[in-house]
């Protein structure tokens, strides 16, 4: 079992940042790919960014890119997500996610969760 617990949300306004941090528990950190996923009101839960359990690989979805970093320390068990730039479309309650698939096109969320941290973001 992976626990993970994040932190970080808020209500800023268009324009501001956010770092959100997810801290794992449980089994070795360091061999689960990382991943962030949000969703909004009413929508299905998508992909945002994800990370290889070594930090070579990473993905964004396209509706972030430019926009959002990941990152990962494996000596903290923590991994975060540098929201600048943020927009009233990216209101959602973000959600950490250990073990997913991170190939290409493919993001397919493993399965551990979080509880979630909710961002607002004001026009």
């Amino acid at each position: 079992q992976v626990q993970l617990v994040e932190s970080g949300g808020g209500l800023v306004q268009a324009g501001e940042s956010l770092t959100l941090s997810c801290v794992a528990s449980g089994r070795t950190f360091s061999n689960y790919n990382m991943g962030w996923f949000r969703q909004a009101p009413g929508k299905e839960r998508e992909f945002v960014a994800g990370i290889s359990w070594s930090g070579d690989l990473i993905y964004y979805a396209d509706s972030v890119k430019g926009r959002f970093t990941i990152s990962r320390v494996n000596a903290k068990n923590t991994v975060y997500l540098q929201m600048n730039s943020l927009k009233p479309e990216d209101t959602a309650v973000y959600y950490c996610n250990a073990g997913l698939r991170l190939q290409l096109g493919d993001y397919r969320n493993g399965n551990y969760w979080g509880q979630g941290t909710q961002v607002t973001v004001s026009s």
